[in-house]
């Protein structure tokens, strides 16, 4: 069986973070381990508070794994601080980890920010050089280059943007040169759930009908835990898209509608085509 890493945050209501990726992992046949690298105070309301880990302690969690394992496929999420992005960062290059999706997560839904501005620069130099995919959503995508994201035309030129600025800081590490893609998910768009695919040389659409539901916890986490298992399955970039867009869809559909703010999705959706 292919196993999958998940680097991320731990959300106590299962919606989101490392209990999302592995239960989607698990959903495309994949084994799910993880390494925590914040502990949230959360649920389908609200982000309370995090308290974030210790780069020791994340490095005792993350060692063990890689030197046991055969990791078939990487995602990181939430990386709250310069110390945690660093170990992740080692971590990949040190064991040459294949299939590395950097979901730069930045702020929750509810508006509480998960990391500071120090971690977002760490991020754009240390780690998105390492990314095969790097999956920002809309507003994450204003963060990392500036820009204003507000349609598609914003998508496309964050894309080209994130590309641009992990390119350069690829060759300012002399990092090995990854076979890139920046996906700019576009779940918060009013029209249509329309996803911008930029591989450095073309702009590449997936669109999606909107689902009218609440229940959109963790969706951004659950796209990329799925691109990340396809990826490791060995479907290529845009099937591994197509095909995560499809289980989310099936698991927005059949949301258990359990909580009081924005519940999650259902993770164990079987009747999905990959």
């Amino acid at each position: 069986m292919l196993v999958v890493l998940s680097i991320a945050g731990f959300d106590p209501s299962g919606g989101a973070g490392v209990l999302a990726d592995i239960k989607t992992f698990a959903a495309f046949n994949c084994y799910g381990v993880a390494a925590i690298t914040s502990l949230t105070s959360q649920n389908t309301v609200a982000v309370y508070d995090a308290v974030h880990q210790l780069a020791r302690t994340l490095r005792m969690q993350i060692e063990p794994v890689v030197s046991d394992f055969d990791i078939s496929a990487v995602k990181t999420g939430m990386l709250p601080s310069r110390e945690t992005i660093e170990v992740a960062a080692e971590a990949i290059e040190q064991h040459k980890l294949p299939n590395v999706v950097v979901d730069p997560v930045i702020r929750s839904t509810s508006g509480y920010d998960l990391i500071d501005d120090a971690a977002v620069k760490s991020l754009t130099e240390r780690l998105l050089p390492l990314a095969d995919m790097i999956t920002p959503n809309m507003t994450e995508a204003e963060r990392l280059t500036g820009l204003e994201v507000k349609d598609l035309e914003g998508m496309k030129n964050a894309a080209k943007r994130i590309y641009e600025l992990a390119q350069s800081a690829t060759r300012k590490q002399n990092a090995v040169v990854r076979r890139r893609t920046v996906l700019v998910k576009g779940g918060h768009l009013r029209e249509e759930a329309t996803d911008v695919l930029y591989d450095g040389s073309e702009i590449h659409l997936f669109r999606a009908s909107r689902i009218n539901t609440s229940n959109t916890h963790g969706t951004g986490c659950t796209l990329s835990s799925a691109i990340a298992a396809q990826l490791a399955r060995g479907f290529d970039v845009p099937a591994a898209v197509t095909g995560a867009k499809r289980y989310l869809e099936a698991a927005l559909r059949s949301a258990p509608k359990i909580g009081h703010g924005s519940g999650p999705v259902n993770h164990a959706v079987s009747n999905f085509e990959i």
